[in-house]
């Protein structure tokens, strides 16, 4: 039975992002590494955006940067000038390709393309346990989530932020290409939150994404009707899909650190690394690895990772709103970007706000909506 000082069960986002910094940070190459994946990461299975002043680890694959974004429901439209940021896209094979090119020239590290199946903790070490063979390690980092645990309670609220996306070339001059679509309310809500979102790559290439905020999936059918709806709307009557991805995000408040262990951390989605919000993934990721890389350079206590933070209060509010009225979203949203700063509400989702930047943001949104929530999630704690 081989031993790993650090073990890694699913190579996603975060997990990819730990190691990477390790690398970078030149600490652990006396430490051994296994990376744990029934998925090779050989295709180009998701798309990641977000918004950055500038981007020093990430700046050779971003695909795609625009200076502005549109937000816009039934009523207005609104264009957003980014700078001093800009929105980023980076595609999911570029990411991994560039992660895996540094990390497999480490002596110390090894990928092996195996399911895990199951672990066991004792007082030193963890065992576990894929379709194979049978592993130990010092420390795990488990980036597998569980949704059974979050689907089987009732105090946190949990919504899925679900799409299916098209890449399309289309005939016609269609897109500005300077611009992306940060969300359009304009399609039909049908009692729920539902925006289509828009990432030009040239006048006649786009990745549009029908996006809900809700409790269950649609239909395939469902989704692909409004994107073909959406398509027409634009003035496109010819293109061609060039490719498809589709996705499902938890979003929830659920206090995943409670299951950390001195030896094992949940991270990534497992984790609550996710945007609970707005489902945003990769600037929380990136933030949270190079915490965990520092974290790891003095301590070793998984327990003591987790800090809680006042914008999983704020985050709770919205969710516990969208968890009672799902048609609200729209409404929110847009009473956010009409009547406030955008450059102020990227660095507040950023989480990155003084508590007086807080309540200027906050504020801009329905107040009664919000003080109702307070009041029950203060009620309900207690």
């Amino acid at each position: 039975m081989l031993h790993y000082n650090y073990i890694f069960t699913g190579t996603g986002l975060s997990a990819l992002m730990t190691v990477y910094k390790m690398v970078q940070s030149g600490k652990f190459s006396d430490k051994s590494i296994l990376l744990l994946d029934e998925n090779s990461k050989k295709a180009n299975d998701r798309t990641w955006c977000f918004w950055s002043e500038n981007n020093e680890n990430w700046e050779p694959i971003i695909h795609k940067k625009w200076n502005s974004a549109l937000f816009a429901n039934q009523d207005f439209k609104i264009d957003i000038d980014l700078n001093p940021y800009k929105y980023n896209q980076i595609r999911g094979l570029d990411f991994y390709n560039f992660v895996f090119d540094v990390i497999s020239k480490q002596e110390n590290i090894t990928f092996v393309n195996q399911k895990v199946i199951n672990y066991e903790e004792s007082a030193d070490l963890i065992t576990l346990q894929t379709e194979t063979d049978s592993y130990t390690c010092d420390q795990l980092f488990n980036s597998i989530l569980d949704p059974y645990e979050v689907k089987n309670q009732t105090q946190y609220p949990l919504l899925q932020q679900h799409f299916i996306g098209w890449f399309i070339e289309s005939e016609q001059e269609v897109f500005n290409a300077e611009q992306a679509t940060f969300m359009d309310f304009s399609v039909e809500q049908k009692g729920n939150t539902r925006f289509m979102y828009v990432l030009p790559t040239s006048k006649t290439e786009a990745l549009l994404e029908y996006t809900l905020f809700s409790h269950k999936h649609l239909e395939t059918a469902e989704y692909e009707s409004e994107l073909e709806n959406y398509i027409q709307k634009l003035g496109i009557t010819n293109y061609k899909i060039i490719e498809k991805e589709r996705g499902s995000i938890p979003m929830t408040c659920f206090p995943f650190w409670k299951n950390n262990t001195v030896h094992l951390l949940n991270i990534g989605s497992a984790g609550g690394w996710t945007k609970a919000s707005t489902g945003y993934t990769f600037k929380n990721a990136d933030k949270k690895s190079t915490q965990l890389v520092r974290f790891l350079e003095t301590q070793s206590d998984f327990r003591e990772f987790h800090k809680m933070s006042k914008f999983w209060f704020y985050d709770l509010l919205l969710l516990d709103i969208l968890h009672r009225k799902n048609e609200l979203g729209a409404t929110i949203f847009s009473a956010l970007f009409k009547k406030g700063n955008p450059k102020l509400i990227f660095k507040f989702l950023d989480e990155e706000t003084s508590f007086k930047e807080d309540i200027h943001v906050i504020w801009k949104c329905p107040r009664r909506l919000f003080i109702k929530a307070l009041f029950r999630v203060i009620f309900k704690s207690k």
